[in-house]
């Protein structure tokens, strides 16, 4: 099954957030979505704009969901898509019923792991990614691209049938 690997940034971590950018990369690192989002019903989030630096003003020409959803539609379409806290980012992305699958990349380090959920900036010290830029869309997709590969490596090598994960729905 072809994965893909997504992120977003967004307005809060409240349901009635919105998606501030969104990045989707497909199983070799390339980015098939990589853009700012213009929110429809936020015109300010301090507190999430501190985390990830997204600012109105960095989004005031970028398109909106609904103006790309077609465009995630597509990238997701019939495809596994990795999600650090999928849960979270899934409750944003009505797009994501296109998918085959959507598995949470957070809960299944956790197993691999042997802990409780972590941070992703956490996991790629563990697992000893180095990388700059978190909390953007891209980055932290490539740092969830290289979290799953090393997961999946690692059970390859424990067990020859394959990965057990967590999924949000198959």
């Amino acid at each position: 099954m072809d994965t893909v690997y997504l992120d977003t940034e967004t307005t809060g971590v409240s349901d009635d957030d919105e998606i501030v950018e969104i990045t989707i990369i497909d199983d070799d690192g390339e980015p098939l979505i990589n853009t700012l989002v213009k929110p429809v019903y936020h015109s300010s989030w301090p507190g999430a704009e501190r985390v990830h630096g997204i600012s109105p003003i960095d989004v005031r020409h970028a398109p909106t969901q609904s103006q790309i959803s077609d465009d995630i539609r597509k990238a997701v379409k019939g495809k596994r898509v990795v999600i650090y806290n999928a849960p979270f980012d899934s409750k944003f992305l009505p797009e994501l019923e296109d998918a085959k699958e959507i598995t949470c990349a957070m809960r299944e380090f956790a197993k691999w792991n042997d802990s409780k959920w972590i941070k992703l900036t956490n996991a790629t010290k563990i697992i000893g990614y180095e990388w700059e830029g978190a909390h953007r869309a891209l980055a932290d997709t490539l740092a969830l691209r290289a979290v799953w590969k090393h997961i999946q490596e690692d059970y390859k090598t424990k067990n020859e049938y394959g990965e057990v994960s967590w999924r949000l729905r198959s």
